[in-house]
């Protein structure tokens, strides 16, 4: 397995590859879990060379705090990708080999995607995120790459980037893993105290009632029943519970036929921000 560092080294190692074999990407800021395993499995089954990003990316986030605690764990992620794809190539450039001296993000028209839910309360986040997948899929130039639906917003947002800017490239989507008490697999869980990673089962389980509920009820009175359920959990405070249409994103108020909606969470606990997502039909 190569582990490469610098754009023209990814290059020449790239112009040995005959890309019409199949060449699929997995970005990734590194922590890598089950859920990042999953998305290089996908990868390596669909193609014949993967290349696997581990980039921890600056102009995504809004708290410099949160930056400076996101885990970075390069040894151990090298290791894992190993174990899974050893004939993987992963790129871990620096953040000045990414943006030499200008650490900025693009300004993009992403048709109102980014500016409900993670957009209405990260300002500028999905600007950061799209200026990096665009320059990692110019540089790699896969035929597919993959993104885990735990993020759906940002899985829906680079889909319109790269529709935007005419990337030929095949955004795909890959269900999310749980750990077995059903928490969404994130970096951030290993944040969580034992206990509350535990308790952290509460996310899932109120989206798969909202789920059970989305069948007889209306869309105001299950907003109502999980804005109540977190005030009675002290160990969360809910930042927002929404259900969209599948496709826009837009939060809706009252269901149509023939419409895939899904319902959104984002929540903290111990001041880790968690979110997750399920579809609803």
């Amino acid at each position: 397995m190569l582990v490469i560092k610098t754009k023209n080294d990814l290059r020449a190692e790239l112009d040995k590859i005959d890309k019409e074999q199949g060449l699929g990407f997995v970005p990734t800021m590194g922590a890598l879990h089950e859920g990042h395993v999953s998305l290089i499995e996908r990868a390596a089954e669909e193609n014949n060379y993967i290349v696997v990003s581990i980039f921890v990316n600056p102009t995504q986030f809004n708290n410099s705090e949160d930056l400076e605690k996101y885990p970075k764990t390069l040894e151990n992620d090298i290791n894992l990708i190993a174990s899974v794809a050893d004939e993987a190539i992963v790129f871990a450039p620096s953040v000045s080999e990414i943006y030499e001296k200008n650490v900025t993000h693009n300004l993009y028209d992403f048709d109102g995607l980014d500016k409900v839910m993670e957009g209405e309360f990260r300002d500028n986040h999905f600007n950061g995120v799209g200026t990096i997948v665009e320059k990692l899929l110019r540089l790699v130039s896969p035929n597919k790459a993959y993104f885990g639906e735990k993020d759906f917003q940002q899985l829906r947002i680079i889909q319109k980037m790269t529709e935007l800017q005419h990337l030929p490239v095949e955004i795909l989507g890959c269900e999310i893993v749980r750990e077995k008490n059903g928490l969404a697999m994130s970096s951030r869980n290993e944040r969580l105290s034992d206990t509350i990673r535990l308790k952290a089962a509460f996310i899932y389980e109120t989206l798969k009632t909202a789920k059970q509920k989305f069948g007889t009820e209306n869309v105001i009175s299950i907003k109502d029943w999980v804005h109540k359920a977190f005030e009675q959990n002290a160990d969360f405070q809910l930042e927002y519970f929404e259900i969209t249409d599948s496709e826009t994103l837009t939060p809706i108020k009252q269901k149509s036929n023939n419409i895939k909606y899904r319902a959104f969470i984002a929540a903290y606990a111990e001041n880790v921000r968690l979110i997750d997502n399920l579809a609803l039909n």
